[in-house]
């Protein structure tokens, strides 16, 4: 993965977009064991064409398709890992990629999300995988419940939290 986040950073040094940070399962994989995914998702602020609101990925895929990189569905492949770029789809995912975290694989920076944010990210989806995930993040004490509790607060995640809790969390 170290190539890999050299070349988005590149990418960031080029302009090609702005502040990253990984989220999903790969991201919480900076937090708990490792386990099995086939994508790295990495959330971008994109910079936007003037004139319009919609958010363009080409700058993105022209960039990476020019130094030989390979579309696969709706990812590009960079340096053997399927990567797919997502802007933040709402306020949620904005202040998880604000605030997210620096750290390093291999002397090579990179961002990642804050396990809070991951997890309310995971609450917010909720798939069968994301309550697993928000499961392991419980079990590692990683987590700070002050930090949870504001966050869901702040994203109307308060009730998918109690509703989580009365599901999986009673005999815990």
């Amino acid at each position: 993965m170290k190539d890999t986040i050299s070349v988005i950073n590149q990418m960031k040094a080029d302009g090609v977009v702005g502040k990253y940070a990984i989220g999903g399962a790969v991201g919480a994989t900076f937090y708990l064991e490792p386990f099995a995914t086939i994508d790295i998702g990495i959330f971008v602020a994109f910079k936007q064409t003037p004139d319009s609101l919609l958010v363009s990925l080409s700058p993105v895929y022209d960039y990476l398709t020019a130094r030989g990189y390979t579309l696969e569905g709706e990812y590009i492949v960079v340096e053997g890992w399927q990567v797919q770029f997502l802007p933040p789809g709402n306020p949620l995912e904005e202040e998880a990629l604000e605030q997210a975290i620096e750290t390093e694989i291999d002397g090579v920076e990179i961002w990642v999300m804050t396990a809070e944010h991951l997890v309310a990210i995971a609450l917010k989806l909720g798939r069968p995988k994301d309550y697993s995930r928000i499961l392991m993040f419980i079990e590692s004490g990683k987590l700070d419940p002050g930090k949870l509790d504001s966050i869901f607060q702040r994203h109307q995640l308060v009730g998918k939290w109690e509703a989580f809790g009365d599901r999986f969390l009673r005999e815990l």
